[in-house]
């Protein structure tokens, strides 16, 4: 079944990306301190396109998020989606933070319908639609449950439908992995992997894990440490679909060793912690 967006989000100007972020720079002041945190950052994110953000911690790329999604205000620099200006306006992203975020007083069923209640969407046909995604996600059977009665997984899996049932187009995901251990990460990379090469929703997402970025995208911007810029914008040249048994292609290795030498000689400019390889 296809999923149903807004009309201002599903009829893009033509050729336009679906996001575009043009000369974003932002500085905090605190007691007279001034922090620079991002520098002159531009990047998109073509229609139906999954591309990824890597880069050492307290880059500035969580702050880049809430200047998209319209909670910050950029010092300098804007932001359109689908050829349109939406700097500083909210509810224009469908958002999954590093933590689940999930109501622990609703229902899963009713935590993944959260974003398209606040939208005003007719309740019937909504929660008709989540139930049959919560079957295909895995989540069949828990409608009724609560989000202590899950483990991370399957939080992590209910987050990523409500934003995925959200009406906005363009996705933006926070290390939503971050959390999980090495296991359920890795299921949970074949999980999303499998089911965005289904729906080709746009995607910006934020990782410190370089394979897991090569493994899910089809471009990524390298960034430097603070203020934030970016060094590097890979063109990732692996067909769609891709498998799991790609990470020990000779080719996939090679770009992987690049990324984390760009990263090893960031961190060796300013001791910042390294992303992992």
């Amino acid at each position: 079944m296809l999923l149903s967006y807004s009309t201002e989000q599903s009829n893009p100007a033509a050729g336009s990306p679906a996001l575009e972020v043009k000369g974003i720079s932002k500085a905090f002041s605190q007691r007279r301190r001034v922090t620079k945190v991002l520098n002159d950052v531009s990047l998109r994110v073509e229609q139906q396109e999954f591309v990824s953000i890597v880069g050492p911690s307290g880059c500035g790329k969580s702050t880049l998020f809430h200047i998209i999604g319209g909670l910050e205000l950029p010092d300098a620099g804007t932001v359109q989606m689908n050829g349109q200006p939406v700097t500083g306006r909210r509810g224009q992203i469908s958002y999954m933070p590093q933590q689940p975020a999930l109501f622990p007083w609703r229902t899963i069923e009713d935590n993944v319908l959260l974003a398209g209640e606040i939208k005003g969407q007719p309740q019937d046909a909504a929660r008709e639609e989540a139930r049959r995604w919560l079957g295909k996600v895995g989540l069949g059977g828990f409608e009724r449950a609560y989000p202590h009665m899950l483990s991370g997984g399957m939080q992590q899996r209910a987050a990523f439908l409500r934003a995925l049932l959200a009406p906005q187009e363009l996705m933006l995901l926070d290390e939503p992995f971050s959390a999980l251990d090495a296991l359920t990460r890795a299921e949970m990379q074949r999980w999303l992997l499998e089911l965005w090469e289904e729906n080709r929703r746009s995607v910006l997402f934020i990782t410190h894990n370089i394979e897991e970025a090569l493994l899910l995208s089809s471009r990524i911007y390298v960034f430097s440490g603070r203020p934030g810029s970016i060094l590097h914008t890979v063109e990732v040249p692996f067909p769609r679909p891709r498998r799991e048994e790609i990470t020990d292609a000779p080719e996939f290795l090679a770009l992987k060793r690049q990324l984390s030498l760009w990263m090893r000689e960031e961190q060796a400019k300013g001791k910042i912690p390294a992303v992992t390889p």
